[in-house]
């Protein structure tokens, strides 16, 4: 299996990709084919895919802020069981990002993911596949070493038209297992610099950063 990194929508491989996003996750979650042209071409923006001859099996998206020293998973996707697709892409993932955080000087200090709370929201099939089954992923993050940030999470819809999504909790994998909260300021800075480039959030998500401005440190709870 080969860790691919896609740069550009001409790229066969991303034509798969974007199929692939449309078959496992909700429309809103999706950008459109040609908006991907910018963020691919970003060099600060990761998208590598799991291949397994030439058929794209799998993906995840990812960056690293070199002045946070932290990362952020964007999206995995596991687009068929029984081939160790997950496995792969974490590590492949981890090294990549532990590499980038010793170029940079540091020792990653940790990772933010969105993760889907199935108990919330029980109606995304993901396409169908196990693996990506909500309780199955959280399940698996959970083993990865994940933890829940203790607050109502909103997350801004993708198509940039204001509406909240909600059914997600905001997660953090820490670096150091002794890790018991994380600095409100820290989360903060980073969801403001996450979603700077949709202009249009709901009112709910600047309630929610008012909300966490006003706190000094966030609990990691299991997830």
């Amino acid at each position: 299996m080969e860790y691919y990194r896609i740069n550009s929508i001409q790229d066969p491989y991303f034509k798969q990709l974007h199929q692939l996003m449309g078959e496992v996750f909700p429309p809103e979650e999706v950008l459109e084919f040609d908006l991907w042209k910018e963020p691919l071409e970003d060099p600060n923006i990761r998208v590598f895919v799991a291949v397994e001859n030439n058929k794209v099996v799998g993906a995840t998206e990812y960056r690293y802020y070199k002045d946070f020293n932290i990362a952020m998973t964007d999206f995995t996707i596991i687009g068929q069981a029984g081939l160790g697709i997950g496995p792969f892409l974490a590590n492949k993932r981890l090294e990549d990002l532990k590499a980038l955080a010793a170029d940079n000087g540091e020792e990653l200090y940790g990772m933010f993911a969105e993760i889907y709370d199935p108990y919330q929201v029980e109606d995304h099939k993901f396409g169908g596949v196990k693996p990506m089954d909500p309780y199955v992923r959280r399940e698996v993050l959970s083993h990865l070493g994940y933890k829940r940030l203790d607050f109502p999470y909103v997350h801004p819809s993708w198509n940039n038209d204001g509406e909240p999504v909600t059914g997600l909790d905001l997660c953090f994998l820490p670096t150091d297992d002794n890790m018991k909260e994380l600095p409100a300021s820290l989360i903060v800075k980073f969801l403001k610099r996450y979603y700077s480039v949709l202009s249009n959030k709901p009112i709910s998500w600047y309630v929610m950063v008012q909300n966490l401005e006003k706190n000094k440190q966030v609990q990691l709870q299991p997830i």
